[in-house]
């Protein structure tokens, strides 16, 4: 994947790096394989606002896409590869060899005619999905099962990548795209390849409304909220913390810096064998 620059005749232009799109080789998706997205608003089944940020946009339809790979030793066809509004990967329509059509997340180097299949017996190239068992050590993966038979769940985005470091006692050793290193047992499903559109970390949007198509709303900090507003709201001018002297918070009070969220006594504990390294620099 490629971006474009433009010229700056105006401010927004000045630092816009958008996609190319060059990779796209169809315009209108798949009729059988679209489904109605309602937009909630950030709003719960009670209208209560449960998710900030979030509101306007412009229309989209989801893409059934097959993350479970579940017709296996059945060859398929890549039609296209097309963009979905509802992530940041792309996608390709296949087709297998008995007329289904199917999307999956399309691989870095995914080009239109080329043959993907899955199952024991699928060969370990790029687009194949095979079980965890059958892949060779070293070999980067992604949309990986931390579950057999669920569908893949990890390194699904644009650029992600897991590493099969090494297998041992029917599991087998996974460095994640944070660095962590788990085991997951040997029968899940991953697919061969790194996602495609790396460079969407890359992507400048240039001006806010950009944003407001994509559904996101303004941000506000919470030292130019009230009291009433906001924990750190408040003060003459600009204070630290607002009135006092704590820490950042969230709206509703949690520490922002430094507070563990996961639970200490998590189920998937036994399965980390290296946590992944620490953000703090060290001197």
């Amino acid at each position: 994947m490629a971006l474009k620059t433009f010229r700056p005749f105006t401010p927004a232009n000045r630092y816009k790096a958008l996609p190319a799109f060059d990779e796209i080789t169809k315009s209108k998706p798949e009729k059988s394989l679209l489904e109605v997205k309602k937009r909630s608003g950030g709003r719960n089944n009670r209208g209560r606002l449960t998710a900030r940020h979030i509101g306007g946009g412009h229309k989209k339809k989801y893409r059934i896409v097959d993350f479970k790979r579940s017709k296996r030793d059945i060859v398929a066809e890549v039609l296209s590869v097309e963009y979905d509004p509802n992530r940041t990967a792309r996608i390709a329509l296949i087709q297998y060899t008995d007329g289904v059509k199917a999307y999956i997340l399309a691989p870095n180097g995914l080009v239109v005619g080329q043959k993907v299949s899955s199952g024991e017996k699928a060969a370990p190239e790029l687009g194949n999905a095979l079980p965890l068992s059958a892949i060779p050590l070293g070999t980067a993966i992604h949309n990986v099962e931390l579950v057999h038979g669920r569908g893949g769940q990890v390194a699904r985005s644009a650029g992600q990548q897991c590493i099969l470091n090494n297998r041992e006692a029917g599991y087998a050793l996974i460095r994640m795209p944070s660095g962590e290193i788990r085991k997951i047992h040997d029968g899940c499903y991953a697919t061969i390849g790194q996602v495609g559109n790396g460079d969407h970390m890359n992507v400048s949007s240039g001006k806010a409304g950009r944003s407001r198509w994509l559904g996101v709303r303004p941000t506000v900090r919470g030292m130019a909220m009230n009291p009433v507003d906001h924990p750190m709201g408040g003060g003459q001018g600009k204070s630290k913390g607002g009135g006092g002297r704590q820490h950042p918070e969230s709206p509703w009070g949690q520490l922002a810096k430094g507070f563990k969220t996961r639970r200490k006594h998590h189920t998937s504990n036994n399965f980390i064998v290296t946590r992944r390294p620490s953000k703090k620099k060290t001197r």
